[in-house]
């Protein structure tokens, strides 16, 4: 997991190349006025799904994670709750990482809160437990781009 804000990418240094040319991509091309869904940025290795969606409360929410594509998470406008563990999924109540690359659980083990707000990023990595749209107070609207990248793209 690494996380940041689209404004202030000096601050990660570290940050693999091609991540920041995809975040890059989002601060260049999407505005308010980009409308919903899928957006290519390099076929179906690279793309952006744009989102106005609803914050609920944490225990609401269920956790989730990829086998095939890492996640850019980039909150556009609002605040969200976005939880993570640092330890492997438990049980998997759905799993359609085959069809989907999508597999839920109810939460992760020991899971941790950070709060993000317009502009501020976090990059999930396959296998990385995650539970999006957490409310901060009362549930809330939030636009957000979520970069999918095949991580067979990254240079090893």
């Amino acid at each position: 997991m690494i996380t940041g804000n689209i404004h202030q990418l000096h601050l990660v240094p570290y940050l693999p190349a091609a991540l920041r040319e995809a975040i890059e991509f989002v601060k260049q091309n999407i505005t308010a006025d980009t409308s919903l869904g899928k957006h290519d940025i390099c076929g179906d290795d690279v793309f952006v799904l744009i989102s106005n969606d609803s914050t609920a409360p944490q225990a609401e929410r269920r956790a989730e994670f990829h086998a095939r594509y890492l996640d850019i998470q980039i909150v556009l406008n609002g605040t969200e709750g976005m939880t993570f563990s640092n330890l492997p999924a438990g049980y998997v109540d759905t799993d359609w990482l085959a069809d989907k690359d999508i597999a839920f659980l109810a939460a992760g083990e020991q899971e941790k809160t950070m709060i993000m707000q317009a502009g501020d990023f976090v990059v999930f990595y396959p296998g990385e437990v995650h539970k999006p749209l957490c409310a901060v107070g009362e549930p809330a609207n939030v636009r957000k781009a979520v970069v999918k990248m095949d991580v067979s793209v990254l240079p090893v």
